[in-house]
């Protein structure tokens, strides 16, 4: 069985809360369960990649300390990056206990906010710990409330193994019917990777530049003359006309801004229609930028649309589920 603690505090040495979990990982280990610690802090600038270290657990520990109103603003953090790019399929078999102490007030409702996260979450939550603490060291001193927190640690460990069931809340039954997240139409593994680039700040800062760029060109692009050489044109729309595979109930518009190209190639699907031209168009669905070789290498096969953007090489805005879709589209492979 494998444990993990994720600790949401600012690591005071006077943080009631750590002396709760270091209390609990003992006991755990001493049931000889693998311990593993994240002091989110120490990680605030790889937070969207946490996430990716639930899914080794079978359960979790998630405690922060209330200095002064609600969690903390790195247990919200991970919280958001669990949302946007956790795995909700391996969270919806995972426990999570809440573990919240408080030097001042609301650590009630701080150990609610957790388990009602987990919960829309689509995770198992389980029965919480929670208390506030005026001095550190009485507490450390009380031997009932060292025989709570242990109990308390035994409790996760006999509802993980037992893998106990709970009855449903209207939580869940909120999250299917209203609670979504954006569908970016990725794969646990894709949002893995998506949150690695997110947490790479010179990669994030790349992609703005890239866009902002973009968004210049395609400007400059609608005020310029309407003339193109044919020879230019030709190659390009008959290389996507002979690689179409019809889809049925989709449509969508496409502008890919391809350096090298006086004017911008708008690609317009219809179900089993495909209409391809170079110019300005409205109601651009995927507005994407890449280089001519770039473009080669996706048309020769040896890359795909979907590649290239997660690698950086192609750009985009827009409707992120579209763009995914032009390798349907175009079987260039």
């Amino acid at each position: 069985m494998k444990v993990n603690i994720y600790y949401g505090g600012r690591g005071v040495l006077d943080d009631p809360t750590l002396y709760v979990i270091n209390k609990m990982q003992k006991v755990l280990e001493e049931l000889r369960v693998t311990v593993d610690r994240y002091n989110i802090y120490e990680q605030k600038n790889s937070i969207t990649t946490l996430p990716q270290t639930i899914k080794e657990a079978d359960g979790i520990i998630l405690a922060t300390t209330v200095e002064w109103l609600g969690i903390g603003g790195y247990m919200m953090q991970f919280l958001d990056a669990c949302w946007l790019y956790g795995d909700k399929e391996n969270i919806a078999r995972t426990y999570m206990q809440p573990v919240v102490m408080s030097t001042t007030y609301g650590e009630r409702e701080g150990e609610i906010t957790l388990a009602n996260a987990w919960e829309i979450l689509g995770g198992l939550p389980c029965s919480g710990l929670y208390g506030y603490v005026a001095d550190l060291l009485t507490f450390e001193m009380n031997q009932d409330y060292s025989v709570i927190i242990e109990k308390k640690a035994e409790n996760l460990y006999r509802t993980i193994s037992q893998k106990t069931k709970s009855l449903p809340t209207s939580n869940q039954a909120v999250t299917k019917t209203v609670l979504r997240t954006q569908d970016l139409g990725l794969t646990p593994q894709e949002s893995e990777q998506l949150s690695k680039y997110v947490s790479d700040d010179t990669y994030v800062k790349k992609q703005k530049e890239d866009i902002e760029e973009l968004a210049t060109k395609f400007k400059g692009l609608l005020d310029r003359d309407k003339s193109e050489d044919e020879e230019e044109i030709i190659p390009y729309i008959s290389d996507f006309e002979s690689h179409f595979k019809p889809q049925t109930d989709f449509k969508a518009k496409y502008l890919f801004i391809i350096e090298g190209r006086k004017k911008p190639l708008t690609i317009l699907v219809d179900q089993d229609q495909l209409q391809c031209s170079y110019g300005k168009q409205d109601g651009i669905d995927v507005y994407a930028k890449m280089t001519t070789e770039v473009l080669d290498r996706i048309i020769a096969g040896k890359m795909t649309f979907q590649r290239a953007f997660m690698t950086g090489e192609l750009t985009a805005k827009g409707n992120f589920k579209t763009l995914r879709m032009l390798d349907d589209i175009f079987s260039f492979g």
